[in-house]
């Protein structure tokens, strides 16, 4: 069988290494925000979803699902599944 995604408007947020993409989140509700310096040239950011601990490297989105949940989306995905929308 073949299903079609729903339309529904969602809220994401570029994860970079900055104070505004760091503020940002914080602002959408993800909380804790746990970046990970071990690599400094490479942090991650560390999210607990429903599926369990996931990790985003910078240049991933950060998604807020339909429940309040959030979950990261790497570039390429995101861009082919999601686009800018006004509302």
């Amino acid at each position: 069988m073949k299903y079609r995604k729903k339309p529904v408007v969602i809220e994401a947020v570029r994860f970079v290494n900055t104070e505004e993409s760091i503020l940002k989140l914080s602002e959408l509700g993800l909380d804790p925000i746990r970046v990970d310096y071990a690599d400094l040239d490479n942090p991650v950011l560390k999210i607990e979803t429903l599926e369990g601990l996931m990790i985003a490297t910078e240049g991933d989105y950060i998604i807020k699902g339909v429940q309040g949940e959030f979950y990261p989306c790497k570039p390429d995905i995101f861009a082919q599944t999601y686009e800018k929308t006004e509302e």
